[in-house]
This record gives structure tokens, sequence and C-alpha cells, in this order.
């Protein structure tokens, strides 16, 4: 499985951003598709994930408080992707963004998998 993740570059503050990321390979399921972001000395976090629904429930999304309000976590299910629509962007934002993916790519388990990073600066 490769996730290929799209979309970063150079934006003023307030601006807007659209980040993609592709899964392709040997997926029987996406159980959760989401982004992370790591800033220049700081740790990886959590930006935001959309976690895959049953039978019974809907697909669920959580964001870090901090982008709650500007970003938007989105999935196209057919094409194995995962949008980040990112609104209002701040200089604190500025970081880089890797996709990760859980998949189930065997009837036996699931892994992680993550993308390559893509660069997302903000100049005020």
């Amino acid at each position: 499985v490769q996730l290929q993740a799209f979309g970063g570059g150079l934006v003023q503050a307030g601006g807007s951003l659209r980040l993609s990321c592709i899964a392709s390979g040997s997926i029987l399921r996406i159980n959760a598709m989401g982004w992370y972001r790591q800033a220049p000395g700081k740790q990886r976090e959590l930006v935001a994930v959309r976690t895959t629904g049953t039978m019974l429930t809907d697909d669920s999304t959580n964001y870090a408080d901090s982008v709650k309000g500007r970003f938007t976590i989105s999935r196209d299910n057919a094409k194995n992707t995962v949008y980040l629509q990112m609104n209002s962007l701040k200089p604190e934002d500025t970081a880089v963004y890797y996709c990760k993916a859980q998949i189930s790519d065997s009837p036996w388990g699931e892994h992680d998998y993550w993308g390559q990073g893509t660069l997302v600066t903000v100049s005020s």
C-alpha cells in the first residue's frame, strides 16, 4: 500500500489550501484516513481524521482544537482519497503535513501507512 500526498505550498495568512492523499495497492478496507503535521522543533500532531463507519454507524471525524472551524476533512471512498480543506490559514499552521491511513490489507489484520510529507508554509 502506498499513500501519495499533494497540495502543499506557500500561502499568505488568511488564505486557503487543499491537500489530497491517494491510497493505492492492496486495500480491502480503509478503516481511517487523516492528516498529521509536524512543525520545526515540535512533535507530530493529529490535525484531522475521518474514521469509516459500519453498517450501523456513519463515518466520524475528529479535529485538533486548533483547526476546528477552519479545516475540513473529507473522503472520496471510490477514489481511496482523503482531502483536507484548510481555510483561514495562520502562520502557526506552517508545518509538514503527513497523510496516514489505517488499512485492512489482508483478511487477517490492518496496518498503519504513512505518506510522504507535504510542506505548508503560511506567511504573515
